[in-house]
């Protein structure tokens, strides 16, 4: 369909007054909110930290120390890598990934369940059961785990009681308290895009195949997760960037020895005042975690198309 005949039924659709304030609020949306401030961060990031008198002068140029200072450290350094801020950057990544993996394989099987089941009224009971604990703020949530995790809370002395552990375990320190809160926090947004889409899968078709003695592993591998695979993309794109750019959590979750690569630049922004260098590592932060993305995108055959379904 050309655009142009796109555009006129989509105001055939909804009207030329709604249809431009729609379209109005998402150009406002991508460009005043999205663009604009990613565009200004950018223009930061090649900038040198200079104090106001000389913000305009011969010394307001633009550079790339700022981007050289994440690979070498600062200047006059042995020139090797600065292998504190990219192991920090390094292992971000991969936290964020393993916490859309935990994410996937636990939403999936629910998101199958409430897809394709039959009882709608408690369908929707486990829905809003679901949403309910979502009706606190995350930095609470956040608090809550980290006394459900200490040393002193629920778990330990649950396992205590039962004899399973002779001393507390530790689970700040050990990260586990981190990957699950970061799991919690973002779980909603791999499972509704998932159950909205297998919510269309024609049931039929699953009967079909079990009628032809097909296994449940092979009715997921050929035709659920084909069906759901907009879904998935979508989910694990989101827990991913967020989880990437999260700061609450590890902040309030994280042991002495798991700084967030988002902890780093809010120390440049915040303790050292120096918003170039953050907004440097802002950018490489931004641009690695769309790279990953595209590329996980172009692996497993899934377009952008795909996850605005």
């Amino acid at each position: 369909m050309s655009k142009p005949r796109l555009f006129s039924q989509f105001f055939r659709n909804n009207g030329k007054v709604m249809g431009s304030i729609l379209l109005f609020l998402v150009l406002f949306w991508i460009v005043v909110l999205i663009l604009l401030p990613q565009l200004s961060m950018l223009d930061f990031s090649f900038r040198y930290n200079l104090p106001p008198s000389e913000l305009g002068g011969p010394k307001d140029v633009y550079t790339l120390d700022n981007y050289k200072f994440l690979l070498f450290g600062a200047e006059g350094s042995d020139g090797r890598f600065n292998t504190v801020d990219l192991q920090v950057f390094v292992r971000t990544i991969i936290a964020a990934i393993a916490v859309t993996i935990l994410d996937l394989i636990l939403c999936y099987p629910l998101a199958y369940y409430l897809g394709q089941s039959k009882g709608k009224g408690i369908t929707r009971l486990l829905v809003v059961m679901l949403i309910i604990p979502y009706w606190i703020n995350e930095i609470l949530r956040a608090f809550a785990l980290r006394i459900i995790f200490g040393d002193a809370g629920l778990i330990n002395d649950v396992l205590l009681v039962l004899n399973l552990i002779q001393e507390p375990i530790d689970f700040i320190r050990a990260d586990i308290a981190l990957y699950a809160g970061l799991g919690y926090a973002y779980i909603l947004l791999m499972l509704f895009p998932m159950y909205n889409v297998i919510e269309s899968l024609d049931r039929n078709q699953i009967e079909a195949a079990r009628d032809m003695g097909a296994s449940w592993i092979r009715i997921h591998r050929r035709i659920v997760i084909p069906h759901a695979k907009p879904g998935i993309a979508s989910g694990m794109t989101m827990v991913f960037m967020l989880s990437a750019g999260a700061l609450a959590a590890p902040q309030i979750l994280g042991g002495p020895s798991s700084l967030w690569f988002t902890q780093l630049v809010y120390q440049w922004f915040n303790d050292s005042l120096n918003w170039q260098q953050g907004a440097a590592y802002a950018i490489v932060l931004l641009i690695s975690s769309i790279v990953i993305v595209l590329t996980f995108m172009k692996i497993f055959k899934v377009n952008m198309g795909d996850i605005g379904k």
